[in-house]
């Protein structure tokens, strides 16, 4: 049961990161959005878990530095929006 949960985690990684990169090819999302970088953090997660499972640990590096640059992305953004509202 474990390993389904875990499986399932890692599916949702998947459409996720792709749901993301297909809605920005599609020009619906902007890659400075919100809703793309958590697409992108969220998926990268999930898929770290799925990846930490099976011991995948090139796989669980590579999603981590693709989370760490959503959370980058989302970071600077909230600076640019703090600074531009107080001017």
């Amino acid at each position: 049961m474990f390993q389904i949960v875990i499986t399932g985690i890692g599916w949702l990684g998947v459409i996720l990161c792709t749901l993301g990169y297909l809605l920005l090819s599609l020009k619906v999302l902007t890659a400075d959005s919100l809703n793309f970088q958590a697409l992108n953090i969220i998926g990268g997660l999930c898929l770290v878990t799925s990846a930490l499972q099976s011991s995948d640990m090139p796989n669980v590096v590579a999603n981590l530095l693709w989370v760490f640059i959503g959370l980058y992305a989302v970071g600077r953004q909230f600076k640019v929006n703090r600074v531009t509202e107080k001017d």
